[in-house]
């Protein structure tokens, strides 16, 4: 894959560094980013380097000067048409506009991978994400974590990553006990038999629904079984349907897992037993209160936390040590990015600690923890109510505002930012709706080039040096942008910066189409035509693929 015009850049700038260094003209200092940015006044250039700022307290020297030395050493070429410095010390680069146009054909060239890179070279990177308890159905608060993360996931495959989407079944502990005796009850309320609910067990109308659905297709085959019996198979029977309605719901909006991993299977395997024996070896373990304890303080946690508690049952960040150490002993991710509600906060610092304790780099584990979501109607807080006839459930939201806007919206806002979902913004069809102003850039071009079909216009050999015109030239500069900005993405795990760009990049499409006249009747401009249908034609392209990346469809007409 081609490397991208700032990885270009950056390296003229530490060739021209290194070789004004070895001159004698700039001292010696070592440089591991050369700060190339892309300036948001065009009068600035195509792109930016501060690095002269950032040398100067070390070089003890005039920024300006540094930069002046640094832009000696870059020549203009096919690629830049100008470098010039810039108080108090930019070095600014422009990109030649023949070249620029001559990047369609290589957009084109590149259909569907363009964007993509190899900047993750095949690092095996697991990202998990949602993994809600499966003793309830799911709601539209798991939304945004569904979202954020198989957007993530789609960036960092783009980006080179080897990539494994999984989804953690809590099937083992407690609560899981609670559920399927909770379910267990329900079961025999079905037939009459008084059965009470365990206390602190599953209440919700949806267990008396699952209760209803197994009895109808499995009949009383359990009322023979001995309780404790007749609990786990029926339990098991309610957890299958649980993960499947889960599965189900989150398939709706476009989110599906490579891996549905089971909390059992940890017992079941000895991988918890493993992982515990490597936290008392290190001599991170101690009993006391009738429970045993990971000292976690010695590791600069702020406390202990319980592993085992003095009933002998297992905590959740016992599970959870055990759960990552399979990720990293076992399956051998070199990266893990886990994606939790908010409500996790406390957790992120001894999920940490933990990974140390086990051996492991604790920076191979990101932690992404994000805000929770309130709905509106225009001015008007929607309040989350099956009585008042609200939305509540996934199903109810797709329906009322499609796929596209849910991933669309969900993805719109940084993952730690509180978010407000306009339910009305969401379902208008206008251009004040950024669905519908990206899929209608996307669906513009298909109707221009149905138009061109029917005048039989052929334009594969397009002249791509009339592409002069300022708005032209400004669609091409922002569909260059998509492979930086994949790259940036996966550095910084920041998905929301895609939606922005894809509303950008229609934004340059639909004033290229304002201002340049696309299939011309004008006698003389048949060959400007073909040039501008190529452009539309690498638009079209580059539309598709970040409406790919968000999941979200790219129609052909609306």
């Amino acid at each position: 894959m081609q490397p991208t015009t700032r990885l270009k850049i950056s390296e003229l700038v530490l060739n021209s560094l290194s070789e004004s260094q070895s001159k004698g003209d700039l001292p010696d200092t070592e440089v591991e980013d050369p700060a190339i940015e892309r300036p948001n006044n065009i009068e600035n250039g195509d792109f930016s380097c501060s690095l002269p700022l950032k040398l100067a307290r070390s070089m003890q020297m005039n920024p300006l000067t540094i930069a002046d030395k640094i832009a000696e050493g870059i020549p203009t070429d096919e690629v830049l048409s100008r470098v010039w410095t810039a108080r108090p010390g930019f070095i600014n680069f422009a990109l030649n506009p023949p070249w620029l146009a001559q990047q369609v054909d290589v957009i084109i060239d590149a259909g569907k991978s363009f964007g993509r890179s190899d900047f993750g070279q095949d690092q095996r990177v697991q990202v998990e994400f949602v993994s809600v308890n499966p003793t309830g159905p799911l709601h539209v608060g798991h939304v945004r974590g569904a979202v954020i993360g198989s957007a993530l996931a789609n960036i960092m495959d783009a980006a080179g990553y080897d990539v494994q989407r999984e989804y953690y079944v809590n099937d083992a502990g407690n609560q899981m006990e609670l559920f399927y005796k909770s379910l267990y009850a329900r079961y025999l309320q079905q037939f009459g038999k008084d059965a009470e609910i365990p206390e602190n067990g599953y209440q919700g109308d949806y267990m008396i629904d699952l209760a209803a659905d197994i009895k109808s297709e499995d009949g009383d085959k359990y009322l023979s079984l001995e309780t404790e019996d007749a609990t786990h198979r029926l339990g098991q029977r309610g957890l299958n349907r649980m993960v499947d309605d889960i599965r189900e719901r989150l398939g709706r909006i476009g989110v599906k897992y490579d891996e549905w991993f089971s909390e059992e299977s940890l017992f079941d395997s000895g991988t918890f037993d493993e992982a515990i024996k490597i936290i008392k070896d290190a001599g991170y373990w101690e009993e006391r209160d009738g429970a045993k304890w990971f000292t976690s303080s010695a590791l600069g946690e702020d406390k202990d936390n319980v592993i085992i508690r003095s009933n002998g049952q297992h905590t959740y960040f016992a599970s959870d040590i055990a759960y990552h150490y399979d990720k990293f002993n076992n399956r051998k991710f070199d990266r893990v990015i886990n994606i939790w509600g908010a409500d996790h906060q406390g957790h992120v610092n001894r999920m940490k600690t933990a990974v140390k304790a086990l051996g492991f780099d604790p920076d191979r584990l990101d932690m992404m923890l994000y805000q929770m979501v309130s709905f509106k109607r225009g001015d008007e807080l929607v309040r989350a109510s099956k009585r008042a006839g609200n939305i509540i459930t996934i199903d109810e939201l797709v329906d009322e505002v499609g796929v596209d806007a849910c991933r669309y919206f969900f993805q719109s806002r940084a993952a730690e930012t509180q978010m407000e979902f306009d339910l009305e913004l969401a379902k208008e069809q206008s251009n004040e709706n950024p669905v519908f102003y990206i899929q209608y850039a996307h669906a513009r071009t298909a109707q221009i080039f149905k138009l061109a079909q029917e005048r039989e216009i052929e334009f594969s050999d397009a002249d791509l040096s009339l592409l002069t015109h300022e708005a032209e030239l400004a669609l091409i500069r922002k569909m260059l942008a998509l492979p930086e900005l994949i790259e940036t993405m996966a550095k910084t795990l920041e998905s929301h910066h895609l939606p922005h760009y894809a509303q950008e990049l229609a934004t340059a499409f639909h004033w290229f189409y304002q201002q340049c006249r696309v299939v011309s009747n004008v006698e003389g401009d048949e060959e400007l035509t073909k040039a501008r249908l190529r452009l539309c034609q690498a638009a079209k392209s580059v539309v598709a693929n970040c409406l790919d990346l968000m999941s979200m469809s790219a129609p052909e007409h609306m």
